[in-house]
């Protein structure tokens, strides 16, 4: 009820200043009523203003209600209770919001003040299998990714692939020993865990394979021909497979948005540089590093280093993620750095921001952030694994929802048939796993329950796509196109159609909201309050069998409902159905 506030604010300051509340005492206190089934939408807690005013809470809400009654006519109605003043959207004031949002294609979301971001997420690694816990990485990335966008940012969109490093000497060699042809051919590699390890297992049990592994990471580092060159085909094998998975996951991402540590490769000595330049890189035992201070220590207190340069002269992943910042910085332009990337990784990333404002890679306007996700659980509370034990597969896990989603259309609807079931079952499957992730607070872990994400009640996907497939189900019936009912004049004589207005109108906040706290889960949320209230709607409101007037003011509910859903849902990077 932000808009409610904000005229509440603007009525009432003259009144209550009259009344000798001063400026900036009694504002912040106006806020959304927290009360669970509370009547009134907006509250102010007068609790505060005792000691001053003298007077009991009570008191000061009765004597505020009475005085500015007058001045809110026909937008809020004024009460007090409890010492609370409570207030009220009038149906006029609703309508009219209704009405505004109508004709509006972004449904009142504004546009920011534009920044450059890049967000740094999903960052497979090449030769490995993208197993679950890849998912929440890339999708908590696209979805904030879209709600950057839409709100008017310039966004980069930053796949950082473990591409560049010492695996790559065993890697390349083993490639080598099963046959370059068979790894090139469109065949591929049919399962990326099984060639890693076995490239592992002979690194750790054949001398003379270790030994040409070793000798292969000189080649790589120093960039010989035909090094890169096999080094290039695992990484084009592996990018094929990102962008099967990707396709699958029907996320933004594109081969434009690799950016691999081998990308930043010749920034790396350049940080080393700038570093010793700046004077804040140390030696200690042989290696370059950079002592922060402060609490940045170990568990015996002693000072604790971020590793630059190692003492046999390799480097780090903070010196990768130095590089990074200076890329995206200087050559992006960028003024935020956001890192969807899990949790563990936080004390890391808390240390290189710190070195990289130190040493003048980023100002005070650059603000770099972890966004941070917990673990993918299974029902026992135990890190999600296969039946063998081992990862899941992200291609296998995707496979089975889309599976698992066309049975259950099936049974709920057996006119979808052919390529529309197909279609279906891919929106609801998938659907069913990005908003079972991001429904969730990113910062914790969270069940995965196929029951429960695939579920028709409740706050999942298919809920919320049936309620869009719902609406569109009534306009096919009515036969009245839903642009007709753009400019209709919106009644609302029913608790239910009220309610309904009440999540729609505001819509905008809860973008805003979940846009500028990089919380998906809080667009979730709001997008589960519309489809419910639209069920209560649809229980109680009769649609087509009303007077012209009613029924078009219910269409219109109904087409704006439909609306909210998708784009919602979009902004997820979740697709909505017309039939399902």
């Amino acid at each position: 009820m932000r808009e409610l506030i904000n005229e509440i604010l603007s009525l009432v300051a003259p009144k209550l200043q009259s009344l000798g509340f001063e400026e900036g005492t009694w504002e912040r206190l106006v806020g959304p009523s927290t009360v669970s089934g509370s009547l009134s939408d907006v509250a102010m807690p007068c609790h505060s203003l005792s000691p001053a005013m003298r007077k009991s809470p009570l008191d000061i809400a009765t004597e505020i209600s009475s005085e500015i009654s007058d001045c809110l006519e026909g937008i809020a109605d004024v009460s007090s209770l409890n010492g609370f003043v409570n207030f009220s959207a009038t149906e006029s004031w609703l309508s009219t919001r209704v009405e505004n949002l109508a004709p509006d294609s972004r449904l009142g979301v504004s546009l920011d003040d534009q920044r450059v971001i890049a967000v740094d997420y999903s960052a497979p690694n090449v030769a490995k299998e993208m197993h679950v816990g890849h998912l929440r990485s890339t999708v908590i990335g696209d979805a904030i990714v879209r709600m950057l966008e839409f709100k008017g940012h310039i966004v980069h969109r930053e796949n950082h692939v473990g591409d560049w490093g010492t695996p790559f000497g065993m890697l390349i060699e083993h490639l080598l020993d099963i046959g370059e042809g068979e790894v090139a051919g469109e065949k591929g590699i049919s399962d990326f865990d099984l060639f890693y390890k076995q490239a592992r297992t002979k690194f750790d049990e054949n001398p003379e394979f270790a030994e040409r592994a070793r000798s292969r990471v000189v080649k790589l580092q120093s960039e010989e021909e035909e090094t890169l060159r096999l080094w290039n085909v695992l990484v084009n094998v592996s990018t094929n497979y990102f962008n099967e998975v990707y396709s699958m996951l029907g996320v933004l991402l594109t081969d434009e948005d690799l950016m691999g540590e081998s990308a930043y490769r010749h920034l790396l000595p350049n940080v080393v540089d700038r570093l010793t330049e700046i004077g804040i890189l140390e030696n200690s035992d042989g290696a370059d590093v950079v002592f922060l201070g402060g609490n940045w220590v170990n568990r015996d207190g002693e000072p604790f280093p971020v590793m630059i340069r190692k003492a046999d002269g390799g480097f780090n992943y903070s010196t990768s993620d130095l590089a990074c910042i200076i890329d995206r910085v200087e050559r992006l332009g960028c003024d935020d750095l956001l890192y969807v990337v899990g949790t563990p990784q936080k004390q890391h990333f808390e240390m290189v921001f710190e070195v990289a404002k130190r040493s003048g890679f980023m100002n005070q306007e650059h603000r770099a952030v972890h966004v941070n996700f917990g673990s993918v659980l299974d029902s026992d509370g135990q890190m999600l694994k296969s039946r063998k034990g081992q990862n899941v597969k992200l291609v296998d896990l995707l496979r089975e929802a889309v599976t698992r989603a066309e049975l259950s259309i099936s049974e709920k609807n057996p006119d979808l048939s052919g390529d529309e079931r197909k279609n279906v079952a891919r929106m609801i499957g998938i659907g069913a796993v990005k908003y079972s992730d991001l429904s969730s607070d990113r910062t914790k872990d969270y069940v995965f329950d196929w029951d429960r994400m695939l579920s028709f009640e409740g706050n999942t996907a298919p809920y919320l796509q049936y309620a869009h497939a719902r609406i569109c189900s009534i306009f096919s019936r009515s036969g009245i196109g839903r642009e007709s009912t753009l400019g209709t004049r919106i009644q609302l004589n029913t608790p239910e159609e009220r309610a309904l207005a009440k999540t729609l109108v505001t819509f905008p906040e809860a973008v805003d909201y979940s846009t500028a706290g990089l919380y998906p889960h809080r667009l979730c949320t709001h997008l589960h309050s519309i489809a419910s209230s639209f069920a209560s709607f649809y229980e109680v409101c009769h649609v087509l069998d009303e007077d012209d007037e009613v029924k078009s003011s219910r269409l219109a509910m109904c087409d704006l409902t439909a609306r909210a859903l998708s784009l919602g849902l979009g902004l997820l990077g979740i697709d909505c159905p017309e039939r399902m």
